[in-house]
């Protein structure tokens, strides 16, 4: 029997461009409700692969299932790291949200009732008919969450949300992620480069290096053994109250 909990599953996969192998033999399964961050060095897939999960790019062998998601990837959402729309362009915050429902057949009374759900899940209901590019950032953050939501996702993808933010918006943002992954069972898929992210909030972890994929439970991978041989640096890894990890990079090593 089909084990309905899997979102995303990914068996014995290869991706490159053209000749050149980036990487190899990936095993990866997520259910329902995880929080998953991919970390690791720069240059180490990170990208390849989400490419590979929103259909960007083929595997070059092996397979991704996307689990009920299905062929259409109308319950994918992602939300990159830049905004490409144009600032000059004058936006309500409706308008740019209700840029998230292009490709999807809706009648108008749905379309409302998806836009005032989604700004009612990031606390925005009031502010539709603001012009977006007068908001605060971590509004516009919330903005953004809010076109991904419309779609109805069973999976979110961000692609480092928080770089360029301060850190009192990054914590705030991220306890948003984790309210909003516990009240609708909404599976995430988190990319980041500061190694304290997925040691707060992780529930699982995928660690690239070197064309491979080390992925499970956080606590099990995200061990200074582990951290070590990707990074190249030592790396100390401390638990905490409350269950939390505390993850110390030696920067007299990196410096050297």
């Amino acid at each position: 029997m089909e084990n309905t909990s899997i979102v995303l599953a990914i068996e014995n996969l290869d991706l490159a461009y053209d000749s050149k192998v980036v990487l190899q033999k990936v095993y990866l399964e997520i259910h329902a409700g995880e929080f998953w961050f991919f970390i690791g060095p720069n240059g180490e897939g990170k990208t390849t692969l989400l490419r590979a999960i929103l259909g960007e790019i083929s595997p070059r062998s092996g397979q991704i299932r996307l689990g009920e998601i299905g062929k259409t990837r109308e319950h994918l959402s992602f939300i990159p790291q830049h905004c490409a729309l144009n600032p000059t362009l004058p936006t309500t915050v409706g308008e740019f949200i209700s840029l998230g429902l292009t490709g999807i057949r809706l009648r108008s009374k749905e379309r409302a009732e998806r836009l005032s759900w989604a700004l009612e899940r990031v606390g925005l209901e009031k502010m539709q008919k603001e012009n977006y590019w007068t908001l605060s950032g971590g509004q516009r953050q919330r903005v953004l969450v809010a076109r991904a939501l419309v779609r109805r996702p069973r999976l979110l993808i961000l692609d480092e949300p928080t770089k360029g933010i301060d850190l009192s918006t990054e914590d705030k943002f991220l306890q948003f992620l984790i309210d909003l992954n516990n009240a609708e069972q909404l599976t995430i898929l988190f990319v980041a480069h500061d190694l304290n992210l997925p040691a707060r909030y992780a529930t699982h972890v995928a660690l690239f290096s070197q064309g491979s994929v080390l992925a499970g439970e956080s606590t099990q991978v995200l061990t200074s053994d582990n951290l070590e041989r990707s990074y190249g640096v030592p790396i100390t890894v401390r638990g905490e109250p409350g269950g939390h990890l505390n993850i110390e990079v030696d920067k007299k090593a990196v410096n050297r």
